[in-house]
């Protein structure tokens, strides 16, 4: 960056740094203000600053390791892209009007310190937009894989009964995992007998009942039984209405019938002990 810049910068930080907080405020999506407290934001604020200045003032690999830890602190946060590519405009602004003010910048030099500031800005924001952009889809790819991994467990509550309880809408590609793990899991646990649970399903329609048949027929085939529970009035009608056919296995209202149900399939039953309390 052009020397004049560099100076300007470094010898008036704390007054661009309390300016640039200002205008982002002023300009801020209400969201961003809200996700984080004051601290917070006054803190994250100063690291942004640090870091553009940092991106004239140190190697190229400490700046980049400094950019990508940013970058996965602001997507943590939930701060949009938008939001930091402005602070960039932003801060080239104050820092330009500043020079103004100050006669930095002059009819002789503008059109060169115009042209120092764009070489350094656009690099900069082609880099931030292109870290922040992967450490985004990192972060979304990960929390995908850790709500596959919630959304369809199989849970053992007795020797050769499991039970996999449902919540939130059943969509495709759930539906995928949703089979894969009944299968795996009616293996791992040799599952006798299988509750599928939608008491935490809203709702029950064609698609949804399609997947939930064909993940019956699945455990059938592996040499399991499949209870469906947790079928609401609502969703009963809804079942009769749709004229969805669930005739070829075992259904119950709720959770607790279908266990005893499954007690007796696999010829077993609850006893209370003499003298038990």
């Amino acid at each position: 960056m052009n020397k004049i810049i560099s100076n300007y910068i470094q010898a008036h930080k704390q007054e661009i740094l309390d300016q640039w907080i200002d205008r982002t405020k002023e300009e801020a999506d209400d969201r961003v203000i809200r996700l984080v407290s004051d601290r917070v934001f006054q803190s994250t604020s100063k690291e942004f600053i640090d870091l553009i200045i940092s991106n004239f003032k140190g190697t190229s690999e400490e700046y980049n390791e400094r950019l990508t830890d940013f970058a996965e602190k602001v997507v943590r946060l939930g701060w949009p892209l938008t939001f930091v590519t402005k602070g960039l405009h932003t801060f080239n602004l104050i820092v330009f009007e500043g020079m103004q003010k100050e006669g930095v910048v002059t009819q002789e030099n503008q059109m060169e310190i115009v042209y120092e500031f764009d070489r350094w800005a656009t690099p900069m924001n082609n880099e931030i937009v292109s870290v922040y952009s992967s450490t985004w889809e990192r972060t979304v790819s990960l929390q995908k894989i850790a709500l596959q991994e919630l959304s369809a467990p199989l849970i053992p509550v007795f020797e050769g009964i499991t039970v996999m309880p449902l919540v939130g809408t059943i969509d495709t590609e759930r539906a995928k995992q949703i089979m894969e793990n009944l299968l795996k899991g009616a293996v791992k646990h040799r599952s006798e007998v299988v509750l599928i649970d939608i008491t935490g399903v809203p709702v029950v329609d064609t698609m949804v009942a399609h997947h939930i048949i064909q993940a019956a027929d699945a455990v059938r085939l592996i040499g399991a039984k499949c209870m469906l529970v947790g079928i609401r009035p609502e969703i009963a009608q809804t079942i009769v209405n749709l004229g969805i056919d669930l005739n070829q296995f075992t259904t119950k209202n709720n959770l607790k019938k279908g266990i005893e149900a499954a007690l007796e399939l696999t010829n077993k039953k609850i006893v209370s002990l003499e003298g038990a309390k």
